[in-house]
């Protein structure tokens, strides 16, 4: 570590040389252990997952921080306001692609979705999603969600990074259960990049882009087109800023 000495000169000057030479001891051990944190902040970093927009991010001025086991920015060179009266006035770019992707497949996926969680999955229109939550057995709330229930013949499911390891637990502790009975039901856990734009000029934003009008795409419904020329985005209605939004 660091250490201010504080130097009293005195008449010979031994006093001043003894102390530098101390100081100098204390710095040449401060570098050393220094370079050992550097080192153990760069294997603790490269240890994290990252996003697809890790560089992005980096080049950009990004604070990255851990966060639920992966590399993700708290900050850019704005402060916190100013990110956050962009998003309410105009639209920005949220990087979600930590967040647990899942889908469910098999001709019983609505009825084991629906042993999972609060909502009614059943109702629901093809390409229509609901903000619902996972329960345990005695109701208790294990994390929020949002499932849609696709016209591709699977319902896609979004849940929380930071819940993701008992989330995705909680799916397969299900489905070993539901295979033992004998229903056809199938879980994929999907690694994609997933990106929420927010904010009240977003559909303008978005709409040069897009292969589609956005104006028939209304809030909590789904639809796959091509996005920016990246074709089969699923493209879902679900502002979460307080502002319109898709991710």
């Amino acid at each position: 570590m660091w250490a201010r000495l504080t130097v009293t000169v005195g008449g010979s000057g031994l006093g001043l040389r003894a102390s530098r030479e101390c100081l100098l001891r204390v710095t040449t051990v401060g570098c050393a252990g220094k370079r050992q944190q550097d080192r153990r902040d760069f294997s603790a970093e490269a240890a994290l997952k990252k996003t697809p927009l890790f560089d992005f991010h980096r080049n950009h001025g990004g604070k990255m921080v851990e966060f639920a086991g992966w590399s993700m920015p708290v900050q850019y060179k704005d402060s916190h306001i100013a990110s956050h009266m962009h998003t309410r006035e105009h639209c920005s770019i949220f990087d979600v692609s930590h967040m647990l992707q899942t889908k469910i497949h098999g001709k019983d996926r609505v009825k084991f979705m629906e042993s999972l969680v609060v909502a009614d999955i059943t109702e629901l229109k093809d390409n229509q999603g609901t903000l619902s939550l996972f329960t345990n057995e005695n109701g208790g709330i294990i994390d929020d969600l949002i499932v849609t229930k696709t016209d591709q013949g699977y319902l896609y499911v979004v849940s929380n990074a930071g819940c993701a390891d008992k989330d995705s637990a909680h799916m397969k502790a299900r489905l070993a259960e539901y295979k033992d009975d004998g229903f056809d039901v199938d879980l994929e856990f999907i690694d994609e990049a997933l990106i929420a734009l927010q904010g009240p000029t977003m559909a303008q934003v978005l709409q040069t882009g897009l292969k589609g009008d956005l104006s028939k795409l209304t809030f909590m419904t789904s639809t796959l087109v091509t996005v920016f020329g990246i074709p089969d985005c699923r493209v879902t209605r679900c502002g979460y800023t307080g502002e319109d939004g898709v991710e």
